[in-house]
């Protein structure tokens, strides 16, 4: 099976998993583990920031990212399409009893037009609005790359008005391969933001918050009431450290795998790729023409001759491109996709 569901589906590389069974450990819970404090540091330094905190999923830190901001009764604004807000649960008003305001946009970075009216001040009618949180790369707008330049007006602005900034950076280390711009440069932006090591990295568990040492032992203790508190978290903290250091300059890699699927899709008839912006990365997606039928049976008819993605809606499939994949996997599926296609 070539698998293009996610980029969380990579296996560790026998390198990691030394990495991993090798690792000093000790009770990360008191502070004593130093692998997780010496992932913690070296996130931090790469992000520009006074601490980073090891936490087991990227659903996580960004909640803990949303609650150090916010309090009860106050809201936040984010992009409608962004993962916080499409695919968490709602858990910052489940467990915190915080609001939002989602912003349709094309792209995924909302304009400081759309923003200005929507932020609400002390009138005791309304929500206080905290928090702007972003995206990048940004998942369902095509693995997008925000826009260096309005992105840091549209903080700066938001700065001005108050408003704390929250980058979920899942997959920014895709974000720095296709721009070459470091991830302390993207960070510069942002109050708080997390970052994955599970997916483009290829760790197999693990993310981190990264901000202000104030924060950063905030976010701490949020995390232990939820259950994020672990003990010996070297093992895992290791996998990450390994990604960081062997995996992250590589990523571009990825990226040309991705452009030469994306071009084989595009090839094919019935079948429309997006290209949401300029600087794309190791996500696609594509539209499926209601003629030839419905995204999820392209799916089905994929899976059954050897390719995995996921259908998004009646006409939209995404397929991600990951370390694990060869150039030859990716000509290998372009090829099945194209054949399935022209069926």
């Amino acid at each position: 099976m070539i698998d293009l569901r996610s980029d969380t589906v990579t296996q560790p590389t026998p390198e990691m998993r030394q990495a991993m069974a090798q690792a000093e450990v000790g009770d990360d819970v008191l502070g004593e583990d130093p692998t997780v404090l010496r992932l913690e540091q070296h996130v931090a330094e790469m992000l520009g920031k006074e601490a980073a905190l090891f936490v087991p999923s990227g659903t996580m830190g960004n909640q803990l990212g949303v609650r150090v901001h916010c309090r009860p009764g106050d809201e936040f604004l984010c992009e409608s399409q962004c993962h916080i807000y499409h695919y968490e649960q709602a858990a910052y008003a489940q467990l915190f009893g915080i609001a939002t305001q989602p912003i349709e946009t094309p792209h995924g970075l909302p304009s400081i037009e759309q923003l200005k009216p929507r932020v609400r001040g002390s009138d005791f009618h309304h929500a206080r609005t905290k928090l702007l949180c972003l995206e990048n790369t940004h998942n369902r707008h095509g693995g997008v790359v925000l826009d260096y330049d309005a992105l840091a007006e549209l903080c700066a602005w938001s700065a001005e008005a108050g408003l704390a900034r929250h980058l979920d950076g899942a997959r920014l280390w895709n974000a720095c391969a296709a721009t070459g711009r470091s991830p302390a440069e993207w960070a510069q932006h942002f109050d708080t933001l997390s970052v994955c090591f599970s997916k483009g990295l290829g760790a197999p568990v693990g993310s981190a918050l990264a901000g202000p040492q104030a924060l950063v032992d905030e976010a701490r203790r949020v995390r232990k009431a939820l259950g994020g508190g672990t003990r010996q978290m070297g093992i895992l903290a290791a996998g990450a450290l390994h990604a960081l250091e062997h995996h992250f300059p590589t990523m571009a890699d990825d990226h040309a795998k991705a452009d030469a699927l994306r071009a084989a899709i595009a090839d094919a008839p019935h079948l429309e790729v997006e290209q949401p912006g300029p600087q794309l990365t190791n996500l696609i997606f594509f539209h499926v023409d209601p003629e030839w039928g419905t995204a999820a049976e392209f799916a089905h008819r994929a899976r059954e001759q050897g390719v995995a993605m996921f259908d998004l809606d009646p006409t939209r499939v995404r397929a991600v491109v990951h370390r694990d994949l060869t150039m030859d996997d990716v000509h290998q599926a372009g090829e099945i996709l194209q054949r399935i296609a022209r069926g």
